[in-house]
Order: structure tokens, then sequence, then C-alpha cells
């Protein structure tokens, strides 16, 4: 019998997705497995364009800064043609703005870009598994089994749930006997990762565009190497060597002063446009190319894959911490309907580059996707400026009130649920809940609208709330008088109230305190919360064991008095009874001090 261990989470696949997936769990504390069947982590470039979307998703994750510093802008494109070699723009080049801070898609190899990641997910204290091979599933209604063969023998692990990241050819899509209809494109290309001697690094270099003999070497910032692309027949053996791809490229271009030195990996495929039938089946769910395959055209893969991990990643916080179960099934519908229109996009520019056109523009930013359509964006009175629910937050800078210059993204960052109010009464705040970072905005709140960006960007009137996913998109506008309804959306994605607990107070009749009924608290569902309440009973235990002894030094005080005052019957009755009421107290608060096993 193999051993059996349990986690939260398994994630089967180390690509981009898995690791953006394992980052946004490791970061809320959630339990999970990262393993692949691989012996270490993918060395090719396959994947290199990062959008502007994703741009912001690692901004979030805190990985932005080592990833731009990985690679670089995209180089114009230098076409040789006949009269001459033509310089090209390849992307449609935008500076920033305040509410798009990220406007030029990024060139980073796949491996520097996965290996970033892993930095990341390292200072989380998590490392993936490889040589961890995923050979059996099965699930009931509470778990996930996996049996996982590993270099010390096969292992079965539960989990709440598994998600399947393990690529195109799926062994979690395949054996949950889920469709992946679709279309093969008629293209078989070659991509490359070589060194190459005789072509220089300060363009994307094109020969025979538009035609069937076409090849390109594109540098590969952050390294000394270039990639090599070209289509190629159906029915002709490739050699991917060195030396076979030096002879490849000279009889494409005619040229003999470019030599391919060493080749640090090469593939050979099949272009597909491919989606999956569902992207859960019970406790099993598909992300990234398990889920859909694209064309490389126009950067969309990778891109759509990160997105879903991100999509997928805070929903599975909140169910493991008591959210309704339900949470789960919006990642499919918001995020199927996105790959559908992507897939679309990316056969476009497939068909667009057959015809030499290869100019991207901002659809492929992935800036404008977003969930208008979602259960989870709320509806309310019709907008006729501004955001909508499930519609991207924007960014904007603005100024503490203490001073200091920041944006609205560094308010944003973190796995929490952002509530910011326009203009409004502090007074009229909800009160805060586990979770939900509220900001005020204006002159009466703890930020200021520097510029007017905010009010631009969000066209928010006075005395309105906008309320931001932990995905970056917006799930309400509402205004102060309907605060009521953000605080039952809440509740239903398990950003639920604090308990609180009235504190002791006094009858002016009797000066005895009143007490306070035991089910004024809700019931701790999980670890966390059982936590939570251990400290706020312990909390209270202090308090009262203070007034106690508070009320019982007055008491004896009153005592002193009447004995003061004389020894008339009356008197000494009142006496005795506040003697009983002394003695009565003090057993109370030994109890208190000696007995911690408040449940």
């Amino acid at each position: 019998m193999s051993p059996i261990t349990d986690t939260d989470v398994i994630i089967c696949g180390t690509g981009a997705a898995g690791l953006t997936l394992a980052i946004d769990l490791a970061r809320r504390n959630v339990g999970f497995l990262l393993i692949d069947k691989a012996p270490q982590p993918f060395i090719g470039s396959r994947g290199k364009g990062i959008q502007p979307r994703s741009q912001e998703v690692f901004e979030d994750l805190g990985v932005i800064d080592r990833i731009v510093a990985s690679g670089g802008e995209y180089p114009v494109q230098r076409i040789y043609t006949d009269d001459g070699p033509v310089d090209e723009t390849v992307v449609e080049m935008s500076e920033p703005t305040p509410d798009e801070p990220y406007q030029i898609p990024l060139l980073v190899p796949q491996f520097l870009t996965e290996r970033r990641l892993r930095e990341r997910l390292a200072e989380f204290g998590h490392t993936p598994h490889y040589s961890h091979e995923l050979v059996g599933l099965d699930q009931d209604a509470d778990s996930v089994s996996a049996r996982i063969a590993t270099p010390d023998g096969e292992q079965t692990v539960r989990a709440k749930y598994l998600i399947g990241a393990d690529g195109g050819s799926s062994f979690v899509r395949k054996t949950l006997g889920i469709d992946f209809p679709g279309k093969t494109l008629g293209v078989r290309a070659i991509v490359a990762d070589v060194l190459a001697d005789g072509v220089s690094t300060d363009a994307w270099h094109h020969w025979g565009e538009g035609t069937a003999a076409q090849v390109s070497l594109c540098p590969l910032y952050g390294t000394d190497m270039f990639q090599l692309q070209a289509p190629v027949p159906f029915d002709v053996d490739l050699d991917l060597s060195a030396e076979g791809l030096t002879a490849f490229f000279r009889e494409r271009t005619g040229r003999d002063d470019v030599v391919i030195r060493a080749v640090n990996w090469a593939s050979a495929f099949t272009m597909n446009a491919r989606l999956a039938d569902t992207y859960q089946r019970g406790r099993m769910f598909l992300t990234g190319d398990a889920a859909h395959c694209h064309p490389p055209t126009g950067g969309q893969g990778l891109n759509t894959s990160v997105q879903d991990a991100y999509n997928l990643g805070w929903k599975l916080a909140a169910v493991l911490d008591g959210a309704p179960e339900s949470l789960l099934s919006t990642y499919e519908k918001e995020r199927r309907p996105i790959a559908e229109a992507v897939l679309g996009l990316s056969e476009k520019l497939l068909e667009a580059a057959k015809n030499r056109d290869t100019s991207r523009g901002r659809e492929v930013s992935q800036l404008d996707l977003g969930y208008l359509d979602s259960p989870l964006s709320m509806t309310g009175p019709e907008r006729t400026k501004g955001v909508l629910a499930g519609e991207r937050a924007p960014d904007a800078p603005v100024t503490g009130a203490g001073g200091l210059p920041t944006r609205l993204f560094s308010l944003f960052q973190g796995p929490h649920w952002t509530l910011l109010g326009h203009d409004v009464d502090d007074a009229s705040a909800m009160p805060p809940r586990r979770g939900l970072h509220i900001h005020t905005i204006g002159a009466r709140g703890d930020i200021l609208d520097t510029g007017d960006h905010v009010h631009t960007a969000y066209g928010l009137s006075p005395d309105q709330w906008v309320l931001i996913r932990p995905d970056g998109y917006v799930a309400a506008v509402v205004g102060t008088a309907d605060l009521s309804a953000i605080e039952g959306y809440l509740d239903a994605v398990g950003i639920r109230p604090l308990a609180m607990t009235q504190p002791p107070t006094t009858e002016p009749s009797t000066g005895m305190p009143t007490q306070t009924s035991s089910d004024s608290t809700t019931t701790p569902r999980t670890r966390r919360e059982h936590l939570r309440a251990r400290t706020a009973a312990e909390r209270r235990l202090t308090t009262a064991q203070r007034e106690l002894h508070q009320l019982s030094r007055q008491v004896q005080r009153d005592l002193r008095s009447v004995r003061r005052q004389g020894e008339t019957t009356a008197i000494v009755a009142r006496s005795n009874f506040v003697e009983l009421a002394v003695q009565s107290i003090t057993r109370l608060a030994a109890n208190l001090r000696t007995d911690r096993t408040d449940k």
C-alpha cells in the first residue's frame, strides 16, 4: 500500500499557469502540491510574449520587475526584400497612461518567465516537484485521490481539489473524458532556440516573408540566443541539429554567412485551435493549455493561461475558507468565453500573417477582456460613464492623506477585496471585514484624487462606491444608500463580517452586568476561524476579569460605607446581601482565571 498524504490542492503541471496558481495559493496560505512528470523545468522559449494585462497580473503577484529585467521590448521587424532590408514595427507602441500603466508587450523567453515565477514561489517557501507523474485519479463528494509515481515509488495524495495545468496533451483532461474539439490549422512549423553567428541582435530578421520558404531569427533578450521560426511541409523529415538547421537556413535564404553554432531547444509542431468542452468535472479543473490550445500568432496562449490561473486561485482559496462551493462554477463561466474569443483572434492573426500582415494592435493586449455577463458582476442602476461591473479595474495615481504618492494598483495589490468610496461620509462605510480593504477618496478620505485621475477612470459621482475583486475586476458600483447590497454580495463570496461580541453593559437600576447571549456569535467553521475565535475569547476573558475586579472593589467600598451608617435591621440586611454578591463575584473571577476550556 502506498503512503497517503493530505493537502488542499494538487496542481499538475509547472508551466506558467501552474506556477501562477501556486504563487496565488501560497500567498493565501493554502496548502498545495505542485508536480510535473518532466525531470526538470522547461528550457524553451515557446511562449515569449507577455501582454500588458499579464504584466498587471505579475505586478500583483510581486514579480513584474524581475520579468521585465529578464527580457525587453519587441525589436523592429527587418524584412529582407529584393530591394534591400525594410524595417517595420511589430506592435503599435503606446505610452503608458494613468489608468493603463503597461501598454507595450514584452519579449521574454518562456523559460525565463517561468524561472522568475519559481523564484517568487520559493520566497513563499514552496518548490515544484519534478519527476512526479500523475498516473491515476479518483474523486468522491469530499476529496480527490491522486496516485503519483515518484523517484521513491508510488504515492497517494488526497486533496480537496486537483487542477490539470498539464498542457495540450493533458493526462487530467483525458482521464476525465473531457472532449477537446477544434481543428488543425494546416500549418506545420519548427521553432528552435539557437546560438547563431552572422546576424545582429537589433531586429527580428525575416526572409521570404509571405512565402512557403519564409524563415525568421528573433533575438531572445535576456540571453545570447535567437529563436528560429519557419513553416515546414508535413511530409518532410527534419534535422534539428545545429548542422541541419544551418543547412536549412542557407537553403531558404541563400546566405552562407549565418551559422547555427548550437541548439538549446527545438520542436516541430502542428498548429491547432482547440477548446475543452468543460473546465470542471467535480473537484477537478482544467487550466491553461490543458483547456485551450492556440496557434502562436498574437502571443495569446501563455497570457490566457496565466489569467486562467489568476481567476481560479482566489476562488479556490475562498471556498476552502468557507465560501459557497458554487463560487467555483464561475471559473468556467468567466474564462471559457474568454478562451473562445482569444482562439478566434489567434486564427484571424494567423490568416493575416499568411498575407504578410504582421501588425498587432490593442486587441492582443487583453486589457479589454472582462466578465460583463458573469454571475459575479452585480447589476445596478444603468451607468452612462465610467467602469461597469465585470470590467478591468483601472489604475490611477493618488496621494495618501499623509502626503505620500501611491497608486490604486498598490492599494489593490494582495489577496484582498477592495472597496473604494468616492467623496463619501466616512461614517457611512460598512463595518470592517476580514479580507476587505476599505478606502475613501476625497477631502474627507484617506486617499486624495490627485489630478482627478480616479474620477476620470471610474466615472464615480459623490457618495458612490466601487467594489474591486481580488483579481482586479470591478464587482459592483453602488451608491451609499445601496451599500447593504454590497454587504450581501460579500457574504455570498465568503467575505464575512467579523464575529462581534457586545461588551458587558450595566443596568442603571442595579449596577450589575447584563448577560450576553451565547448565540451572539456564529459557529466557527474553519481552523483559522477557530483560532480567531479562541483569541477573541481570551480577550473577553481578560476584560471580564478586569471588570469583575473593579466591580468587586466598588461593592466593597459600598459595604464599608453602609456599615459606617449604623446597625439598623435594613442596613444589616443590605450588608449581608452585598457580602454575598462579593463572594459570588470572587468565585466567578476564580473560575474565569482557571477554566481555559471555552470552546
